[in-house]
């Protein structure tokens, strides 16, 4: 349905201390314009180069590191209109991928990977350049 309306903001998260503060920044904006939030986390699955370790579950390992960024964003008062979403895939074409749904994204400039001196990470130029709807690079609480 391509005219559906578009009623969710998306926060990409990934446990940086910028996706949690674009996490928080999200929350009024979303309840201001009456949109869900939707806070979002990918995963990849191990290759086969990697040590074998058994217990290491990554969709398990996202799904808690989601929680743990929730919870350091608004500790017991989590907003009641947030919902989870864990993927597999790389978070930009996944993130890009749930924008064809979605209001607005949301996310930080840089994320774990990123370098110290850069303006923007990899994630946050891919989707500024191919998101199918409006993006919201936040630059963190100054």
């Amino acid at each position: 349905m391509e005219n559906a309306p578009r009623t969710k903001v998306i926060v990409g998260v990934d446990g940086s201390p910028q996706s949690i503060a674009a996490l928080r920044y999200a929350a009024p904006l979303s309840k201001a314009l009456g949109h869900e939030l939707q806070a979002f986390a990918s995963w990849l699955p191990r290759i086969a180069l990697e040590d074998y370790t058994p217990e290491w579950n990554p969709e398990a390992d996202a799904r808690a590191a989601l929680d743990e960024a929730i919870t350091e964003a608004f500790g017991d008062d989590v907003p009641e209109h947030l919902e989870r979403l864990v993927t597999m895939g790389p978070a930009a074409p996944t993130l890009i991928e749930a924008s064809k749904d979605a209001a607005m994204l949301v996310i930080g400039t840089r994320g774990r990977g990123g370098f110290k001196g850069l303006l923007l990470g990899s994630v946050s130029s891919s989707l500024a350049a191919h998101a199918h709807c409006p993006v919201l690079i936040h630059h963190g609480d100054k």
